[in-house]
């Protein structure tokens, strides 16, 4: 009986926490982008506690301002971003894009997300043409979720337009490769990672033009089933408005890097554009560590008369 009434002050000073946070953050100074009265961001089929499978649709609500992509200077609009498991950043900087900030740079008002079981938050927060919040920040309340294997999808959930489509052709000799960095480089625990394409064009994602496409990294993963949308989770990074280089962020040790095309809808084009897989380590300096000097030993030498 004790037990449970502590595990439930706990989860109520969890869920004040994040409300203080969430409070402080809206009330922070934003960057350029002024944001009218009375705008509101919130999840439209998630409340706090919900439990939900581990790959779920997450459908984004917004008031008293319009949805535009990253790029577009237009006047009380702005675009979504869903962070997982951290706290708001800094209002008045460009929104990092790494594991726990998810982009969606091209105006999409869902997404699908992978989470692996176990409790996590979400939050959603607006940012301009430049990623940066807008002035005052328009955020959501940080909720907490329950990921399940096997359990049900939110009701509002459905399949992405994306997978309803076709595949679009890619032209002979289309490439994808990293500029930055090589295989076997090392590299900083903030990266800027640099795409290079070849016989093709970039276009944001929801955008219909042939010959063209958008930017995915893969962080430590294989290659996503080609006929269905990109996952846009910790290890599949949307760049969907047509970015053709980002900064991420990545934790110390080796990883494996790939990137894949796809097109308007996320999904890859027939035959699919992918680079090769590189490997990078990932040290505080960026270097590769210098190895241990050896220890020098002694050797004493005697001489008798």
């Amino acid at each position: 009986m004790f037990s449970n009434a502590v595990a439930a002050s706990s989860v109520s000073l969890l869920i004040l926490v994040g409300s203080l946070g969430s409070a402080n953050a809206q009330n922070a100074q934003g960057g350029p982008s002024p944001s009218p009265a009375g705008a509101t961001v919130y999840f439209i089929d998630l409340k706090d506690g919900q439990t939900v499978p581990t790959k779920f649709t997450v459908h984004f609500g917004l008031r008293g301002m319009g949805v535009a992509p990253a790029g577009s200077d237009k006047e009380n609009s702005g675009h979504h971003h869903l962070l997982i498991d951290t706290d708001p950043p800094p209002m008045d900087q460009p929104i990092p894009n790494d594991f726990n900030h998810l982009h969606y740079g091209a105006g999409q008002t869902e997404a699908e997300v992978t989470l692996p079981p176990g409790d996590h938050t979400l939050q959603l927060l607006l940012g301009d043409k430049g990623h940066i919040p807008n002035s005052p920040p328009v955020i959501s309340e940080r909720i907490r979720v329950r990921v399940v294997d096997g359990a049900t999808a939110p009701a509002a959930a459905q399949a992405p337009a994306g997978a309803r489509g076709g595949r679009h052709t890619s032209p002979p000799g289309a490439k994808v490769y990293f500029v930055y960095p090589t295989d076997g480089a090392y590299v900083t625990p903030n990266p800027v990672i640099r795409f290079g394409l070849i016989g093709m064009g970039v276009a944001p994602a929801g955008f219909e033009k042939v010959n063209t496409g958008h930017h995915h990294l893969l962080v430590d993963a294989e290659l996503p089933p080609f006929d269905q949308p990109i996952p846009n989770d910790f290890n599949h990074l949307h760049f969907g408005a047509g970015q053709t280089e980002a900064k991420v962020t990545l934790t110390p040790g080796r990883h494996k890097l790939q990137l894949l095309l796809a097109d308007e809808n996320h999904i890859a084009h027939e035959p699919p554009i992918y680079s090769a897989p590189i490997e990078v380590t990932v040290t505080a300096s960026g270097k590769k560590p210098k190895p241990a000097k050896k220890k020098r030993r002694f050797r004493w030498k005697y001489r008798y008369d």
